[in-house]
C-alpha cells in the first residue's frame, strides 16, 4: 500500500503522487497542488447551516448564523462520493485557503525509510 493518511478524509498515493479520498479511493489532483483544486466547492449561506432566527421574546429574534456581509461558509467535497472534506469560514472576497502544502519528496523519502525498517 502506497497511500499515506493526511487527514480524516484525505490520503496521498505516493506512487502516483495524487490526492485521494480515503472513503471511495477517487483521485483528485496532483499531490504537488492543493487538493481543493480537484474537489467540488460550494458556498453555503449561514442560514442554511444555522437555521432561521429564533424568537426569544416577543419581537426579539436571535440568529446564530454569521452575518453574510462579514462571513461566508465554504464547503469542500470529494467529487466522486460527496464526502465533506473541509469547511472554511472566510470574509467576503477572501480567496479560499489552501490549508495543506506538503513536501512530497520528503514524505516519499520518509515512507520508503519506514517501509525498509518494517
Amino acid at each position: 500500500m502506497d497511500k499515506v493518511r493526511i487527514t480524516e478524509y484525505l490520503d496521498i498515493d505516493l506512487k502516483k503522487e495524487m490526492w485521494c479520498c480515503n472513503r471511495c479511493g477517487s483521485e483528485f489532483v496532483s499531490a504537488r497542488e492543493s487538493y481543493i483544486k480537484g474537489c467540488l466547492v460550494y458556498e453555503r449561506p449561514g442560514s442554511d447551516v444555522y437555521g432561521p432566527p429564533i424568537e426569544v421574546a416577543e419581537g426579539q429574534c436571535v440568529s446564530y448564523a454569521p452575518d453574510p456581509d462579514l462571513m461566508r461558509i465554504i464547503e469542500v467535497y470529494c467529487p466522486a462520493c460527496g464526502v465533506m472534506i473541509e469547511v472554511q469560514y472566510l470574509p467576503p472576497g477572501h480567496p479560499i485557503l489552501f490549508d495543506i502544502q506538503l513536501d512530497i519528496d520528503k514524505l516519499e523519502e520518509r515512507y520508503l525509510k519506514e517501509q525498509a525498517q518494517a
